[in-house]
């Protein structure tokens, strides 16, 4: 019998597939010899006991405006699969508390990836807050008084919703701007959530550097410069790829966090680091693996499988 997996992803064919990481992710999967299966978060329910998504069987390529076709929406009992990859994008919000919390309820019978329990306690800007010497100065407030507090301190920072992603909603607030309180402001209008205020780190005008660990280990990385008007480093942000290497720095970040990565089921992980600083943990859908894999020649999505199917095979 074909062993199966689910891509609960935002739409495939969608995806850039020179790009992406959930379809080379399921390209590996599929020449692995994978049934390979898609849905999204919202086709996902809980029914009498078990759960349910209406998904889709796919064929994948890596042929520009031809890269799937799509056999009939099938009711599959997710418990019945060898593997989920939780693979929507964020933001974190209760959409996606409640998925980790529906997919808790078959796993590890079914292997999620990544284990949806730690996910849900581990959302990218909270995490990381595990190994504060690996940090540059943070607050995490919504009081506006604390964070004109950090500001006087600090005098270079940068704000940021807890719960963003791709460099949504990041300002870089410089000594002397008097733009702070009305950001605050605005932010508070919008959102209901606490804010992330760190020291400006000036090593981001080099690159924020993305490394992939898997299984807690680090297998690449990739070096995301900013435009040259942007602070923002982020591939949706306009930033800009280029091959990296690991530091000692990195290397010895990596080293702290990678038993912990372990422990909470995090196989596939992706964290950001600027000049000496740990900045992220990402481990609700991380990005970066066909462009290390074009720039050094590895295969990270292949060792992602690796570790996942050690784990089926107990």
């Amino acid at each position: 019998m074909a062993r199966s997996v689910a891509f609960q992803m935002d739409p495939i064919d969608g995806v850039d597939i020179n790009a992406d990481s959930s379809f080379v992710l399921a390209l590996e999967a599929q020449a692995r010899g994978f049934d390979v299966f898609v849905y999204g978060p919202k086709e996902l329910s809980y029914i009498d006991g078990q759960v349910i998504a209406a998904a889709r069987p796919v064929s994948l390529r890596r042929k520009t405006g031809d890269h799937v076709t799509f056999g009939k929406t099938q009711r599959l009992d997710l418990s019945a699969l060898d593997v989920v990859m939780m693979r929507q994008d964020p933001p974190f919000d209760l959409s996606y508390i409640s998925a980790t919390h529906l997919l808790e309820r078959i796993h590890p019978k079914t292997l999620v990836v990544n284990d949806p329990a730690s996910v849900r306690n581990a959302p990218e800007k909270l995490f990381v807050t595990l190994f504060p010497e690996l940090m540059p100065p943070t607050l995490i407030t919504y009081s506006m008084a604390a964070i004109k507090e950090f500001y006087r301190e600090h005098q270079d920072i940068i704000v940021k919703p807890l719960y963003g992603n791709g460099g949504a909603g990041v300002f870089h607030i410089k000594p002397g701007d008097d733009n702070l309180a009305s950001l605050i402001e605005l932010f508070e209008r919008f959102l209901n959530e606490p804010l992330m205020v760190q020291r400006y780190i000036p090593e981001v005008r080099h690159g924020d550097k993305r490394i992939i660990l898997v299984n807690g280990e680090p297998v690449g990385a990739i070096n995301r410069v900013p435009p040259p008007d942007d602070a923002r480093a982020n591939m949706h942000a306009g930033g800009r790829a280029e091959a990296a290497g690991l530091s000692a720095r990195d290397k010895a970040i990596c080293a702290t966090i990678g038993p912990a990565l372990r422990d909470q089921g995090q196989i596939f992980v992706g964290i950001d680091v600027i000049g000496e600083y740990l900045t992220e943990i990402n481990v609700t859908s991380p990005t970066g693996l066909q462009e290390i894999a074009r720039f050094d020649g590895s295969d990270p999505a292949g060792q992602i499988w690796d570790v996942v199917e050690q784990k089926l095979a107990g």
